[in-house]
């Protein structure tokens, strides 16, 4: 059982930058996918940034603030954030899997205030 653990989140102002940490341990296979989605309350969960065997891929609200990368060797994937805004406030999940979404870690908050 693949078991996601995020880290990172909390309450900025806007404006600044912040970095999430997602590791992955108990894989048996090739971790693939790695990727952060967020819920905002109200809102349905929705894709902020992915990436799969080095290709990335970003929601447009967040294209030239965030970026995504990984550290194969450790299984983990970083989301840096940066120019927070406060629509950017939500619950951040990390995902992984083979080739797409088939693991959840249990959410961050993260809080922006204007």
């Amino acid at each position: 059982q693949v078991q996601l653990v995020e880290s990172g989140g909390g309450l900025v102002q806007a404006g600044a930058s912040l970095r999430l940490s997602c590791a992955a341990s108990g894989s048996r296979f090739s971790i693939n996918y790695m990727g952060w989605y967020r819920q905002a309350p109200g809102n349905q969960r929705e894709l902020v940034a992915t990436i799969t065997m080095g290709r990335t891929n970003f929601a447009d609200s967040v294209k030239g603030r965030f970026t995504i990368s990984r550290d194969n060797a450790k299984n983990t994937v970083y989301l840096q954030m940066n120019s927070l805004k406060a629509e950017d406030t939500a619950v951040y999940y990390c995902a992984a899997g083979r080739f797409g979404p088939d693991y959840w870690g249990q959410g961050t908050q993260l809080t922006v205030s204007s």
